[in-house]
């Protein structure tokens, strides 16, 4: 029976795998890149990418969206944090929720696929989610007293305005310059020929209104696990590990994170299914 909240192709569990796991190398890959771009510091607020959101968003709308942005959460802490020496412990799991759940509301909320309005507002939400749950997050984690203040003297609600900066600048930065733009140029052209190259249908037609609902119950729950994992991932250090590769042996070694998310991406698209057969009739069971 087809699902009340999917669109018209129908994919197999081979086909949803292979999407997780093109999502984690690729989003992986696209993060470990960032490593080499500076960031600008204003006072107590450093600008930087925080990743190439057009990356996700391609991936969330061409391919099945659960699937998607879950494999770029899960790339985003195995390449760029376990891999770089860098890992949090269970507070990374906050930052995993809250980039899953923005990218899996872009994946749905996109309407058309060769329409650049319907992918620019999709995915402007979708980041935007991200960025507001992400900021929450932190204002909650500093006013429980798991997270020290960064205060401006005489404001002593500055970790509202900083939250709302920082907020406001890596969804103009991830959201726009590096996600929108080249997503709103990208998407219409890969639409219909990149999937079947990889043994999967193309998308047709957009998710109904019943994903609205079930979107906001979602977002709530990702939203109190996410700021729960936080404070507690803050308050005890969980599964920490932070030896810093990069500054034990220098910047070279975000080369290395790359060749393994790019051997990783290359094994994947070699897997993938050889002919459209494959899933045009997938087997049963």
């Amino acid at each position: 029976m087809q699902s009340n909240i999917g669109p018209t192709n129908q994919q197999g569990q081979s086909q949803k795998l292979m999407v997780f796991v093109l999502s984690m190398a690729l989003f992986g890959l696209g993060d470990l890149v960032t490593e080499l771009v500076p960031d600008i510091g204003i006072g107590s607020i450093e600008f930087g990418v925080p990743y190439f959101g057009f990356i996700g968003l391609i991936l969330v709308m061409l391919f099945n969206p659960l699937y998607a942005a879950l494999g770029a959460a899960v790339g985003e802490v195995v390449f760029g944090d376990l891999l770089m020496g860098d890992f949090g412990g269970l507070g990374e799991i906050e930052g995993v929720l809250t980039l899953f759940i923005g990218l899996y509301i872009a994946g749905l909320l996109v309407k058309n696929l060769n329409s650049k309005f319907s992918i620019a507002i999709a995915g402007m939400v979708g980041i935007a989610v991200e960025q507001v749950l992400g900021g929450l997050a932190d204002c909650i984690k500093v006013w429980v007293g798991v997270e020290d203040l960064e205060a401006i003297q005489g404001l002593p609600e500055s970790i509202v305005i900083l939250e709302l900066v920082e907020c406001s600048m890596e969804w103009v930065i991830a959201g726009v310059i590096v996600g929108i733009i080249p997503s709103i140029i990208l998407i219409p052209k890969l639409h219909g020929k990149i999937e079947p190259l990889l043994g999967v249908k193309p998308r047709q037609g957009a998710y109904s209104q019943v994903a609205a609902g079930y979107l906001l119950v979602v977002s709530i729950a990702v939203f109190v696990g996410a700021t729960l994992f936080g404070v507690i991932g803050e308050a005890i250090e969980i599964g920490a590990w932070e030896p810093d590769f990069i500054d034990q042996f220098g910047g070279w070694f975000v080369w290395v994170g790359m060749a393994i998310a790019a051997v990783v991406l290359i094994i994947t698209l070699l897997l993938r299914p050889k002919s459209k057969q494959d899933f045009e009739h997938p087997k049963a069971g």
